[in-house]
C-alpha cells in the first residue's frame, strides 16, 4: 500500500507505518523543507522520492508523472503541517490545480484532493484542538468533509501504544466516505500527568474501562528503553553494546543491530557538573546560588522507572525540558533519546550531531505510526 509523507522530517511517522505487522505499506514520496531531514529521510526509505523544497511549489502532476502513479492508486497520505498553517485557513476550492497561494494546510488539502488517497492521517500538536477556539480544527474537518472524505480526531498518548514517553500528539484521520474510521486501541498503561483535553471523549485513554477489561501492558519506563546502553560520563563515547538487552523494548530497538551509534554524551563544564549532581525531579532541588533562572523542568533528572516527559530538540542539555540520565551525571545522549522515541538502534540519521539532535526531538515517535498504521490497514487494505 503506497504512502505519501508529507511534511515527512526524519521519515519517523512514515516508517512506523512501514512495520506494521499486519500489513505491507510502501512510503514512495517524502517531502521536507528542510535537507538534512530529508537527506535522513532517503537514507531509511531507499525507494521512495525525497524533495526538499517549499510544499507549495511543488506540482502534483509532476510527483505523478516521476512515480507513474495514477489519480486513486495511492493508499495513504500522512504528515503535519507546521501550526503556522492553520491561522489563515480559507475556504479550500476542489479547483483539482495547484496553487502556490495555498497555506501549508492547503497544501496538504491539494495532495488529497489530487490523488484522491483512500485514507488520509495528519498529525499536529494537542493545541491545535483549542486553535481559535476549536474553529481551525473544525474549518479542517469541513475541508476534508468537501472532499469526500469522513474524518474524526483524537489526542493520543505515545505512551499508551508502548513508548516510553509521554508524547501527546492531535490524529485526525480522514477515509473515503462510506468506510469506517478506526483509531488504534491503547496497548499499554501509562503513567504520569498530560496536557489531554477538557472533553475526555476526544481522547484516548488508556485507563478506561472499555481497554481496562483487555488487561493492558505496563508502561515501558525509561530504564526499560535505554538500560542496556553503556552507562558513559559526560563527554564519552561508547560504539559497541557492553550487555545484552534485558527487556523486549531494548531487544525490539536494537533489532540484530552490532554497531552502536550516537551514543556520545555532551562535555558538561564543572559548574553544570555540580547542577547535575543536585539534580532532582524539578529545579527546585538545585541550590539557588548555582542557578539564575530556569522553568520548574529544567536541571531535572528523568525517574528511570517512569515513562518519559516529552523530549525537545535539545535534549542533550540539561537546561531543557527534564533530560538527566535517571543515573548517570549527564544529559541524555542522542541514541538514548532516539529510544526514547521508539527509533530503532539501526535508523540512520544524516547530519552534525547538532541537526540529528532536532531531528529526533522533532520526530514523532515511529511505534505511533505503526499504530496508527495496523489500525488502518484493514480498512485500506482493499
Amino acid at each position: 500500500m503506497k504512502v505519501f509523507d508529507l511534511f515527512c522530517g526524519t521519515g519517523g511517522f512514515s516508517k512506523g507505518f512501514e512495520k506494521s505487522r499486519n500489513a505491507e505499506y510502501q512510503t514512495v514520496f517524502g517531502v521536507d523543507l528542510l535537507p538534512k531531514s530529508v537527506e535522513t529521510f532517503r537514507l531509511n526509505h531507499s525507494g521512495a522520492l525525497g524533495i526538499s523544497h517549499d510544499i507549495r511549489k511543488i506540482r502534483c502532476e509532476d510527483i505523478c508523472d516521476q512515480l507513474k502513479l495514477r489519480r486513486g492508486e495511492l493508499a495513504l497520505i500522512i504528515g503535519g503541517p507546521p501550526c503556522q498553517g492553520f491561522s489563515s485557513i480559507r475556504p479550500f476550492r476542489s479547483s483539482g490545480e495547484d496553487d502556490p497561494r495555498n497555506s501549508l494546510f492547503e497544501q496538504f488539502a491539494n495532495f488529497v484532493n489530487w490523488f484522491r488517497p483512500r485514507a488520509l492521517v495528519m498529525e499536529n500538536v494537542v493545541g491545535l484542538a483549542t486553535h481559535q477556539h476549536g474553529r481551525s480544527i473544525e474549518q479542517i474537518e469541513e475541508c476534508f468533509r468537501g472532499l469526500g472524505y469522513e474524518c474524526e480526531w483524537r489526542i493520543l498518548n505515545a505512551a499508551t501504544f508502548g513508548v516510553p514517553q509521554r508524547r501527546e500528539r492531535l490524529i485526525l484521520i480522514g477515509v473515503q466516505k462510506g468506510a469506517k474510521i478506526a483509531f488504534p486501541e491503547p496497548t499499554h498503561l501509562s503513567d504520569g500527568s498530560t496536557i489531554g483535553h477538557k472533553n475526555r471523549a476526544r481522547m484516548l485513554i488508556a485507563e478506561d474501562d472499555l481497554f481496562q477489561t483487555k488487561k493492558l501492558m505496563p508502561a515501558v519506563t525509561v530504564s526499560d528503553a535505554i538500560g542496556d546502553l553503556p552507562q558513559i560520563k559526560s563527554g564519552e563515547t561508547a560504539t559497541t553494546y557492553d550487555r545484552q538487552p534485558s527487556t523486549g523494548y531494548q531487544r525490539e530497538r536494537r533489532n540484530g543491530n552490532k554497531l552502536l551509534k550516537l551514543h556520545n554524551s555532551t562535555a558538561h563544564s564543572p559548574k553544570m557538573l555540580e547542577i547535575i549532581r543536585h539534580s532532582g525531579k524539578n529545579i527546585n532541588s538545585i541550590p539557588q546560588h548555582l542557578i539564575s533562572s530556569g522553568f520548574s523542568s529544567c536541571y531535572s533528572r528523568l525517574d528511570g522507572d517512569m515513562t518519559s516527559v516529552t523530549i525537545t530538540v535539545n535534549f542533550v542539555h540539561p537546561a531543557s525540558n527534564r533530560c538527566i540520565h535517571p543515573y548517570c551525571d549527564r544529559a541524555l545522549t542522542p541514541r538514548e533519546g532516539a529510544r526514547i522515541q521508539s527509533f530503532d538502534d539501526d535508523f540512520e540519521f544524516a547530519g552534525n550531531r547538532s541537526q540529528v539532535v532536532k531531528q529526533i526531538g522533532n520526530a514523532v515517535p515511529p511505534l505511533l505510526g505503526r499504530a496508527i498504521g495496523e489500525a488502518l490497514a484493514p480498512i485500506i487494505g482493499g
